[in-house]
């Protein structure tokens, strides 16, 4: 690995990790579309093993805001999204299937910005974890939907919520990489090269927290999805 490519694929998981830390989501959202592009070696599995402590220190730095309930329901539907994801990549192309997220996602968006509002109920929260297990398995990039869902709760209770699910799931989603031979000690090494610097970008999220206003916290939130979904496509078609 040249020191270039090294230093681009840092840069990416610093400011990464940093999105993540400010408004709970972000990480996965911003570096997965630009891993796929230029740094393909790091999606999904490096992604999704930074990811798993990344959100873990969201959920520690803000625990006594979770929503233990959200959280529960939520990991039921990444649960069952992650084994269908894995019968997807056997049987499947990643690639259709990318496509099709993408899609949904920027539906998602438009109709958020037209004034539908997503609100944080049972049914939504279990129905974006079936969706966040599928893509976060596949493309490394599982917040979109609950991007969506929880786009209006108070931004600690969402980064805390979201830290616990996003731990819990991504370790589920490694495991499952793994069995299916996608992720192994090349892939390890390849995160633990890049540990620090999300390490570090989760350290500078922490002044910034109270600055950010709730409202531009949702512009944030759909703007990533937005951006990760477009990405994506760009990818496809143009075959990177």
């Amino acid at each position: 690995m040249s020191l270039a490519h090294y230093a681009g694929m840092a840069a990416m998981v610093l400011v990464g990790a940093c999105l993540q830390g400010i408004g709970g989501v972000g990480f996965a959202m911003f570096s997965a579309p630009i891993a796929a592009l230029f740094y393909p070696e790091l999606a999904p599995g490096p992604l999704l093993a930074l990811g798993g402590p990344l959100a873990l220190m969201s959920a520690l730095r803000e625990l006594d805001q979770v929503d233990w309930g959200a959280a529960g329901v939520a990991l039921i539907g990444r649960v069952v999204g992650t084994l269908g994801a894995a019968v997807c990549l056997m049987l499947l192309p990643a690639d259709l299937l990318a496509v099709m997220f993408a899609l949904f996602i920027l539906a998602g968006v438009a109709l958020s910005l037209s004034g539908r509002r997503f609100d944080a109920s049972r049914g939504n929260m279990v129905g974006a974890g079936i969706a966040s297990g599928l893509m976060g398995t596949i493309t490394s990039a599982g917040a979109p939907p609950f991007a969506l869902v929880m786009q209006y709760l108070p931004p600690p209770r969402l980064r805390a919520t979201l830290g616990c699910v996003f731990f819990v799931g991504a370790v589920f989603s490694v495991a499952m990489l793994a069995s299916v031979g996608r992720f192994g000690r090349h892939e390890l090494l390849l995160s633990a090269w890049l540990l620090p610097l999300m390490v570090a970008g989760f350290a500078l999220s922490g002044p910034l927290n109270s600055r950010v206003p709730r409202g531009a916290m949702r512009g944030l939130l759909l703007g990533l999805s937005a951006f990760g979904a477009i990405a994506l496509l760009v990818r496809e078609a143009f075959g990177y």
